[in-house]
């Protein structure tokens, strides 16, 4: 991409171009590194509080290298290094995760993706000012893009047509996966472990430590439904807090901003029925904000009867 054409932002299939080069790049790097040692030891702290493992560190720095190797003004928010520019009066916002699935990418596993989103440059980005919007899986390539100029989203690298949402709305058929990192394994039991005995034998429960793979999922027709809670425990019961921070080594990793932007994005254009675990749509989360406040929970379900049961059969705290 060499800029905009007499000041005006690039077009739609220009942006695809660039997420799609910017997401390569950052795969052809994490691949080359993820045997290296020092890949899988812990680095430091995401501003997040996240741990940030040597394979993220070189992913980080693949998005930075790809961003000032172009002449396209925009400011970049990834998960390590927060708000940075290149250029000057970038017309949009890369909210970009490089590495969602950092614990499986070092493990080999292929539960891992890249995720770019672009937003209309603001005061305020939320996720219902992106734009454009790509999940890329490290080890495939294969992707899933879309953009609001053109209906549905584009699949490259499937053996065959995405989107394809199943139609199951028996929760105990499901296909699911359900998060842990940095929330207490007693209160999510607590809170759906019913629904992992009502499902584990005739459906399928799986823990992929990355929300834009378990979202993805859905819309390659492998899962039925996402369920991330955490966030809504802590709102409903604030004297839950110590307990979060204990297994976040200090902070609350609910979702962040970065973490779902894309797949948000994805999923409802997809047809997905998306929501934070109130059932209220995630579209005013700010793009560039890592409070508790705008942290958040998420049920993705691929129907709606699924989805409003899932959100019945929770035992969320009174």
């Amino acid at each position: 991409m060499t800029g905009t054409a007499h000041g005006r932002p690039p077009g739609a299939a220009a942006w695809r171009r660039y997420a799609t080069g910017l997401a390569g790049a950052v795969r052809e790097a994490v691949l080359a590194a993820r045997h290296r040692a020092g890949s899988r030891l812990v680095r430091g702290h995401s501003p997040g509080g996240d741990a940030q493992f040597g394979l993220d560190e070189v992913a980080e720095a693949a998005v930075w290298k790809y961003v000032v190797g172009h002449d396209l003004p925009v400011a970049v928010y990834s998960e390590d290094r927060g708000l940075q520019y290149h250029g000057t009066d970038p017309s949009h916002l890369l909210v970009v995760d490089p590495i969602d699935g950092t614990r499986p990418a070092v493990a080999g596993l292929e539960s891992a993706t890249v995720s770019v989103a672009v937003a209309r440059m603001s005061q305020r980005p939320r996720i219902a000012d992106v734009e454009h919007a790509l999940l890329m899986e490290l080890r495939t390539g294969a992707y899933l893009y879309g953009d609001l100029a053109t209906p549905g989203i584009t699949a490259h690298g499937y053996d065959h047509p995405v989107p394809a949402l199943t139609r199951t709305t028996d929760p105990a058929r499901m296909f699911w996966s359900l998060e842990f990192n940095g929330h207490p394994a007693r209160l999510m039991t607590e809170a759906y472990g019913h629904l992992v005995d009502r499902s584990a034998n005739t459906g399928g429960v799986f823990v992929f430590n990355s929300a834009t793979w378990s979202i993805s999922r859905l819309l390659t027709g492998q899962l039925d439904a996402y369920v991330d809670i955490g966030n809504r425990l802590l709102r409903d019961d604030p004297a839950l807090l110590p307990e979060f921070e204990r297994v976040g080594n200090g902070r609350v990793l609910h979702l962040f901003p970065y973490d779902i932007a894309a797949a948000v994005f994805l999923a409802e254009r997809a047809g997905a029925v998306i929501t934070d675990g109130y059932g209220q749509p995630l579209g005013e989360t700010v793009l560039t904000d890592l409070s508790i406040d705008n942290q958040r929970s998420c049920v993705a379900a691929s129907t709606p009867e699924l989805h409003r049961a899932l959100l019945s059969a929770v035992r969320w705290k009174e």
